[in-house]
C-alpha cells in the first residue's frame, strides 16, 4: 500500500464548510487528507488506503450505509479501521441515542462534539493515526509469522535444515537423518551406535550436560537444547532444538535441532548494540546536562553583568563631580597641608575610577579604543614590566612567534589584563614557580567553540605552576568581587575584567585549573584585517583662554555644577540645562552656543537625539558627548566623546580639539 495513502485522513462532510475547515486544520499539522463527496466515494477511497475517516453525523443520517458496513465487515483480522464522528450533540449514549447505532456499525469510533477546539481535533486524529500504525505493524508481524511458518514447514518437509536424531534410553544414537549429517558433518554410519554426546563440547560433557538434558526431559516432558556444539571438523555451531522423551515403557528420546549460529550471533550483536546504545544515550544526556549548565551559568553571568554595569554607571556619575571639584581645588588652594589632603583624595578617587573601569570591563561596557595591534611586539615590550611585577622567585617565559597576524584589541586594556593575570599567578606561587605567556594563530570552525564565531583568532595563554583551584573555586572564579586572597589583597575583579574584555572585543576566555597543578587562562582575540596602526607622538595643546558660550546639558545637578566651573575657568560663559528638551527651548529662545556639551543617557531625550536636533538647527556648532557607559548604540562613530569621570585637563583637551577644528563633528 502506498505510504502516502495509508496514513491520510478521509473527510466526509458534505454540508457547509466543515470539510474545507477540517482539511485546513489537518494540513497545518502535516496530515494529508482527501475530501469525499458521499458514502460511495468514501468506500472507494478506503479501498485505496487510509489512516482514518473523519465523518460528520449529518453525512450518515440520510445515506445508504450498506456499502460502508460491508467494507467494515470485509476488514482483515489485523484491521480495526478508526472513525472520528463529528456530532452536534454529545457522543455519549445518554445524550445521543443515535451514538449506539453508530458505535455498533463503525466499531472503532471516537465521538467529537461540535463546536470543538482545533487542538482537540488534531489530538484525536493523531491518536487514531497512531492506532492505525500499530495495526499496520501487526499486519507486518502476521505476515512475518506466516512466511516463517511456511519456511519452517518446507524445512521440516525437506528434513535437510533440521537434524532429527533418535536416542535409546541410554543416550545411544539409533537414527541419524540427512539434516543431521549435513549440520554436523558426520555421516549416518559414523553416528549410529555412538553415545549422542559426541557432538557436545568437552566442557559440557565434563559437566554432565547430556545426562542432565535427558533427566530434565523425562521429568518435564521436554528439554531445550541451545548451546555450542562441535562439528566433525572441530568447528563450533550453535545447536538450537529440543529433546523429547519417546514411549515411556520402551524409553528413548527424539532430538531435533538446527544450526542457529547466524541467529545467535545476530542476537549477540543486537545485545552489544543495545548496550552501546545505552552508553551513547547516557553520553548524550551528559552533554545535554552540560549544555544546560553552561546556559544557566551564562544567564547568571549576564544578570550579574547587567547589575554590575548599572552600579558602575551610577558610580561614574558620583565620581565625576568629585574628581572635577578636587582637581579645581588642587589648583586654587596654596596651603601645603590642604594640597596634600586634596592630592590624597584625588588619588583615592582615581583608585575608585580604576575599580569602576574593572566593573565596566566585566559588564562589557568599558570604553574601548580597539585598533589593529602587533600583539607579539606589545607583549615583548611589556616583558620587563611583567617580570618586575611577578617578582624574583617567578621565572617568566615568553613563547610568542614574531609572524603572528595583527589583532583587534585595545592595547592599554590588554596590557592591564596581562598584568592582572601576572599578579594572580605570582600570588598563586608564594614559593616561586614558572609563568608562561604564549600565543598562536588559530582558525575556529562552526561548532568548535560555542562562545566564538567561526573565523581567525590569536590564542593567548597565560599559565602558571602555582597552587591551582578546586572545582568550587573554579566555578566562581570570574564572578565579580569573588576572591580567595586575604582582606585588602585584591578586589576580586581581575579575572572578571579579563573575561569581560575578551567578550567585548569579540573573543572569549576560558579557565582550567587543578588543585596543586597550576592554572591556565586561555584568551581568543579576533584577528584584524587592518594594517597595524603607527602611533604618533603626543599632541601638545597650548594653554590659551577661551571665549564664547557653552550650552551644558546634564540631568545630574552636581555634574553640571562641577563641569560648569571647569568651563568657566577656561573663560567660557556657561548656560545650563537639565534635559534635552530644556536645551532645545533655550536654543529656540535665541541662544547660539559656541559649543554644546551634553550627557548621553538622560530621562526623556538622550544626548544623541539632542545632538541630532541641534545639528539640524545649528550645523556648525561643535558637540561633545559625555557618557559613563561604553554602550555606543545610536552614537555616530565620529561623535566626540568624553568618558566619566574626567579631570579638568581631559575636558580642556577635548574642548581645545573641538573648538580648534571648527566643526560640529
Amino acid at each position: 500500500m502506498n505510504h502516502d495513502l495509508s496514513e491520510r485522513a478521509l473527510i466526509l462532510a458534505p454540508v457547509g464548510r466543515d470539510a474545507r475547515v477540517a482539511a485546513g486544520m489537518l494540513a497545518e499539522t502535516g496530515i494529508a487528507s482527501t475530501v469525499c463527496a458521499d458514502i460511495a466515494g468514501l468506500v472507494a477511497e478506503l479501498d485505496q488506503g487510509a489512516g482514518l475517516a473523519l465523518v460528520t453525523e449529518e453525512a450518515l443520517l440520510t445515506s445508504d450505509l450498506r456499502p460502508l458496513r460491508q467494507w467494515i465487515g470485509r476488514q482483515p483480522p489485523w484491521s480495526d479501521f478508526g472513525f472520528v464522528l463529528l456530532t452536534r450533540r454529545g457522543g455519549g449514549l445518554e445524550r445521543n441515542p443515535a451514538a449506539a447505532r453508530y458505535l455498533e456499525m463503525l466499531g472503532n469510533v471516537a465521538f467529537l462534539e461540535r463546536p470543538f477546539h482545533p487542538t482537540t481535533l488534531v489530538s484525536i486524529v493523531q491518536a487514531t493515526v497512531r492506532g492505525r500504525r500499530r495495526q499496520y505493524e501487526a499486519r507486518a508481524r502476521l505476515e512475518e509469522l506466516r512466511q516463517s511458518e511456511n519456511r519452517y514447514r518446507r524445512i521440516v518437509d525437506g528434513a535437510e535444515d533440521f537434524a532429527i536424531v533418535s536416542l535409546d534410553e541410554n543416550g545411544i544414537v539409533t537414527s541419524w537423518n540427512t539434516g543431521a549429517a549435513r549440520i554436523t558433518e558426520y555421516a549416518e554410519g559414523e553416528a549410529v551406535g555412538r553415545a549422542g554426546d559426541f557432538i557436545f563440547t568437552p566442557q559440557d560433557r565434563a559437566a554432565g550436560v547430556p545426562e542432565g538434558e535427558r533427566r530434565y526431559a523425562r521429568e518435564h516432558g521436554r528439554a531445550v537444547d541451545e548451546r555450542w556444539h562441535l562439528k566433525k571438523s572441530g568447528e563450533r555451531f550453535w545447536g538450537a532444538g529440543v529433546l523429547i522423551p519417546l514411549d515411556i515403557e520402551q524409553g528413548g528420546y527424539l532430538k531435533v535441532f538446527r544450526d542457529g549460529t547466524a541467529e545467535h550471533e545476530a542476537d549477540l550483536a543486537i545485545r552489544r548494540l543495545n548496550e552501546s546504545l545505552e552508553e551513547r544515550v547516557q553520553a548524550r544526556t551528559a552533554e545535554l546536562e552540560q549544555a544546560q549548565e553552561a546556559l544557566r551559568h551564562s544567564q547568571k553571568m549576564e544578570a550579574i553583568g547587567t547589575l554590575t554595569g548599572g552600579v558602575a554607571h551610577d558610580f561614574n556619575n558620583l565620581l565625576t563631580p568629585i574628581v572635577g571639584s578636587l582637581d579645581m581645588l588642587q589648583r586654587r588652594i596654596g596651603s601645603e597641608r590642604e594640597s596634600r589632603l586634596i592630592a590624597g583624595a584625588l588619588q583615592s578617587a582615581e583608585r575608585a575610577q580604576v575599580l569602576v573601569h574593572r566593573l565596566l570591563a566585566f559588564a562589557r561596557r568599558q570604553p574601548l579604543q580597539a585598533r589593529s595591534v602587533d600583539l607579539a611586539g606589545l607583549v615583548r615590550g611589556m616583558a620587563d614590566l611583567v617580570d618586575s611585577t611577578s617578582g624574583p622567585r617567578v621565572n617568566v617565559g615568553l613563547a610568542i612567534p614574531t609572524d603572528l597576524p595583527p589583532v583587534h584589541i585595545d592595547p592599554h586594556q590588554f596590557e592591564m589584563a596581562i598584568l592582572n593575570l601576572a599578579v594572580n599567578a605570582r600570588d598563586a606561587m608564594p614559593g616561586g614557580g614558572t609563568l608562561t605567556i604564549s600565543a598562536s594563530a588559530e582558525t575556529i570552525v562552526a561548532g568548535e567553540n560555542p562562545e566564538l564565531c567561526p573565523g581567525s583568532y590569536i590564542h593567548v595563554r597565560v599559565a602558571d605552576t602555582g597552587q591551582g583551584m578546586d572545582e568550587a573555586t573554579l566555578a566562581r572564579a570570574i564572578e565579580p568581587f569573588f576572591s580567595t586572597k586575604g582582606i585588602g589583597q585584591g578586589t576580586g575583579l581581575g579575572l572578571s575584567m579579563v573575561h569581560g574584555l575578551a567578550a567585548q572585543l569579540g573573543g572569549a576566555m576560558a579557565i582550567s585549573s587543578k588543585l596543586g597543578e597550576g592554572t591556565r587562562i586561555d584568551m581568543w582575540l579576533p584577528v584584524s584585517a587592518d594594517e597595524v596602526a603607527v602611533e604618533g607622538g603626543p599632541v601638545e595643546h597650548p594653554s590659551e583662554d577661551h571665549a564664547g558660550t557653552v550650552l551644558l546639558v546634564d540631568d545630574e545637578p552636581l555634574i553640571r555644577m562641577s563641569t560648569a566651573d571647569m568651563l568657566e575657568d577656561l573663560g567660557y560663559t556657561v548656560r545650563e540645562a537639565g534635559s534635552g528638551e530644556a536645551a532645545l527651548e533655550t536654543i529656540a529662545a535665541g541662544l547660539r552656543p559656541d559649543l554644546l556639551i551634553t550627557d548621553h543617557l538622560m530621562p526623556g531625550m538622550t544626548g544623541t537625539e539632542l545632538a541630532a536636533r541641534v545639528r539640524e538647527a545649528l550645523p556648525l556648532t561643535p558637540i561633545l558627548l559625555i557618557s559613563g557607559y561604553a554602550d555606543a548604540d545610536g552614537i555616530a562613530p565620529g561623535m566626540p566623546r568624553l568618558t566619566k569621570p574626567f579631570r579638568e585637563r581631559d575636558l580642556i583637551q577635548m574642548v581645545t580639539d573641538l573648538v580648534g577644528a571648527g566643526t560640529g563633528a
